[in-house]
């Protein structure tokens, strides 16, 4: 074996995930060994319907370490799905990847999409703060990667009307500084940020400002550090291209500031990487999308961008 498995929990077990994935492997552009967490059931099912005929092998979690892992082969480790029982199958899905994780056998994870508002239950913002909270991680950042822009917000999955309560410089210094070491350390280049303002042209008639008393104090302090962040700049223009050609990474406010923008320019040509874990955790840049369920016309692009990108660590 020449690369460490990825492991894969497919989420939702409604969801357009396997169509994904079985497109992705069909793509040829595949190379590490795949380590499926899923329901065999439901696996069996999606092959008959999308007439998959490359073969995957069934291992057991309890004896993971003593399987000879083959690149460009599939493996699956089941887990029962009992009805109406969902969540506790995601949940479980979840925990063996983690064990695996933690038992050093790879540092490469990919989660398939989840129903975040049924299986996190209000107890955590997204699946970044669920993962980040199990691993006992603070600082995390939320990367939308591509290759030619990225973004990443601030505060993440939060109403807006609590944005400005949790915006503070720590917060932004933390992530600039998790986004300048990944960009060192996986592409080789110090990477130019860009961060917008959170209000409307970065002003406003409001005594407590933010973008005067948070924001720019926050970038004054990083360019005196040495990182190559400018700012503050109004959400309306930032992302016009005579703008946004000029930086790396977009920093923005809150997460719709950014990921609207990324998502109209990039569509499904962008993965979901986060920052701060002890390992690679990458998710597919869209959501389990029920209504595309069995019509065949959904695009693997971003998932075979997220093994593509671990294929190379």
């Amino acid at each position: 074996m020449k690369n460490k498995p990825i492991v894969i929990v497919a989420g939702e077990p409604k969801s357009i995930f396997f169509e994904i994935f079985f497109k992705a492997v069909k793509s040829k552009k595949i190379q590490s060994p795949l380590i499926l967490i899923a329901s065999i059931e439901i696996l069996k099912n999606q092959i008959k319907k999308f007439n998959f005929r490359k073969k995957i092998n069934l291992i057991h979690f309890k004896d993971i370490n003593k399987y000879q892992f083959q690149n460009k082969s599939i493996y699956i480790i089941n887990v029962d799905l009992v009805r109406n029982r969902t969540q506790v199958y995601v949940k479980e899905t979840f925990e063996i990847a983690f064990k695996i994780l933690n038992s050093r056998l790879t540092n490469k994870f990919i989660n398939g999409p989840v129903n975040k508002s049924k299986f996190l239950n209000k107890k955590f913002l997204g699946i970044t703060e669920y993962i980040s909270k199990k691993f006992k991680q603070d600082k995390v950042a939320m990367l939308i990667y591509n290759k030619e822009l990225s973004v990443c917000p601030i505060t993440t999955h939060l109403p807006l009307k609590l944005v400005s309560k949790k915006l503070n410089q720590k917060l932004i210094k933390e992530k600039v500084a998790l986004i300048n070491n990944f960009y060192i350390k996986e592409m080789g280049f110090k990477p130019k940020l860009a961060i917008t303002g959170l209000n409307p042209h970065c002003e406003s008639f409001l005594k407590e400002n933010e973008d005067s008393k948070i924001i720019k104090p926050a970038i004054k302090n990083l360019r005196n550090r040495g990182y190559n962040v400018y700012g503050p700049f109004p959400g309306d223009t930032i992302f016009l291209k005579q703008n946004r050609k000029k930086y790396d990474v977009i920093l923005g406010m809150y997460h719709d500031q950014v990921l609207a923008p990324m998502k109209t320019l990039k569509e499904y040509n962008a993965i979901n990487i986060t920052l701060g874990l002890p390992f690679y955790r990458i998710s597919p840049d869209h959501g389990p999308n029920e209504k595309m369920i069995n019509k065949n016309i959904s695009t693997p692009l971003s998932l075979i961008n997220a093994i593509k990108f671990l294929d190379n660590r």
